[in-house]
């Protein structure tokens, strides 16, 4: 008997495609605060008041007595993104336990692509900055990371009727991508290890995964456990952020009966993503942009300067050709070396079209610039210009390609949206995926 092969991109669930038009629902709005604060930051820190900004970004509180006295800007990098990464490991632990990803053909495509996405940038920025000034080659993972938030601005910009398929490709993609881009940090951006505080931070963690497991959720005893392992972790040496995926790993996703009813009611996991991806993407990720964004470019002359540097250059190389290249390459090994075959309504201008999207890097990649240079060297400047202008290039060529295609988007997505059954399911979604729509027991 033959078996049918994989679709590329193709529909997956419709329990999926309604959980994941929710999720970028929020990350647009997200988004588009995270492209005002950015915004604000840019034209403030080059306007005759920028040493205000600069003030207010290094303007040190906490508690010295636990190492804990940091620069706003710095509390927005490792606190505040720790949220961003608890949502987002959150996030990639449903995919993959939960969600359309749990099966492993399904999974290969976004992991394959988030791999060759990392890694293609990261060749071009060490190719071209080879033999350049000292030091520059530690900024190898900035063109890395994609921002998930401020490509959908981007989309919500253009408009376009991108189908469920690839909005759920390019988010997965992202949520795996920040997770490698997590790794890389831990890895090769700590500085020095205290392993006392980091094999202490396991004390905490460990209780707040036990009480999660046993389905507790009062605020009181989680978020005491939490706000210590990150503290931790801090004093480890180890970059903060990593605690909020640690935490979120040990959140259970898989659903259990409600009450002992019959029917299912919704993980933990979904519980604490509904609860705090708002804070996320509306508060945490939006002020560390404003905190990071901010650049003095020193007018026209300053911004050439800057954009004729290495780092620079590498980073938009990056940005757009190592991403495009990557993404587009990955899909492609994909296709020709198992029997997955790209969905008939798509074609592979779609594909390069979402990864020049996956090109627009921000938030991690400025994180990252932190980390390889430290602020207020020329690099780490330099290096943040080439990440707006990385982004931007993206952007623009992202839209032109998709408004392209945005009259086939419509027609598919015209399809998908009509003929609804007496279930609320539409008709585009095969029936066969009604078995995965089904509450997933405990166990």
């Amino acid at each position: 008997m033959t078996t049918a092969p994989t679709r590329l991109f193709g529909r997956g669930s419709w329990t999926e495609a309604k959980r994941v038009t929710e999720v970028l629902r929020r990350e647009t709005v997200g988004g588009a605060l995270l492209l005002a604060a950015a915004a604000i930051a840019l034209v403030w820190a080059n306007s005759p008041w920028g040493a205000g900004y600069e003030a207010l970004r290094d303007a040190r509180v906490g508690p010295a007595s636990l190492h804990l006295d940091l620069s706003l800007g710095t509390w927005a990098a490792d606190g505040l993104l720790a949220i961003f990464f608890f949502v987002a490991g959150l996030e990639l632990k449903r995919e993959f336990v939960a969600g359309d990803l749990r099966d492993p053909r399904r999974a290969a495509l976004p992991v394959a692509a988030a791999v060759g996405g990392m890694a293609v940038p990261a060749l071009f920025f060490v190719l071209v900055n080879l033999g350049g000034a000292d030091g520059a080659l530690r900024g190898w993972a900035i063109p890395s990371a994609t921002d998930i938030a401020f490509a959908l601005a981007v989309l919500a910009v253009i408009s376009t009727h991108l189908p469920t398929a690839l909005r759920t490709f390019l988010l997965t993609l992202a949520v795996v991508d920040d997770l490698l881009a997590i790794v890389v940090i831990a890895i090769f951006y700590t500085a020095g290890l205290n392993v006392t505080a980091l094999l202490l931070s396991l004390l905490p963690l460990t209780a707040f995964g036990f009480l999660v497991q046993k389905r507790i959720r009062s605020w009181w005893l989680l978020l005491p456990l939490a706000a210590l392992t990150w503290v931790l972790m801090h004093e480890s040496g180890v970059h903060a952020t990593v605690a909020g995926v640690l935490l979120a790993f040990t959140v259970p996703v898989v659903r259990r009966p409600a009450d002992g009813g019959p029917e299912a009611g919704p993980g933990l996991a979904e519980h604490f993503e509904h609860r705090l991806r708002p804070l996320s993407a509306g508060v945490a990720v939006p002020v560390f942009a404003f905190f990071s964004a901010g650049v003095a470019v020193g007018g026209i002359s300053g911004l050439g300067a800057s954009l004729g540097d290495s780092i620079a250059i590498g980073i938009v190389l990056g940005l757009v050709a190592g991403k495009a290249v990557g993404i587009t390459a990955a899909t492609w090994l994909v296709s020709r070396f198992t029997r997955a075959e790209l969905d008939e309504s798509l074609g592979w201008p779609d594909v390069i079209g979402l990864s020049l999207l996956g090109g627009i890097g921000f938030t991690v990649s400025l994180l990252i610039t932190e980390l390889a240079y430290g602020p207020g060297s020329a690099a780490f400047d330099h290096a943040k210009v080439g990440i707006l202008a990385g982004t931007l290039a993206a952007a623009l060529l992202a839209t032109v390609v998709l408004r392209l295609r945005n009259r086939r988007y419509k027609r598919i997505h015209e399809e998908e949206v009509r003929d609804v059954d007496q279930d609320g399911i539409p008709d585009a979604w095969d029936p066969v995926d009604d078995r995965r729509d089904r509450p997933f027991a405990e166990g």
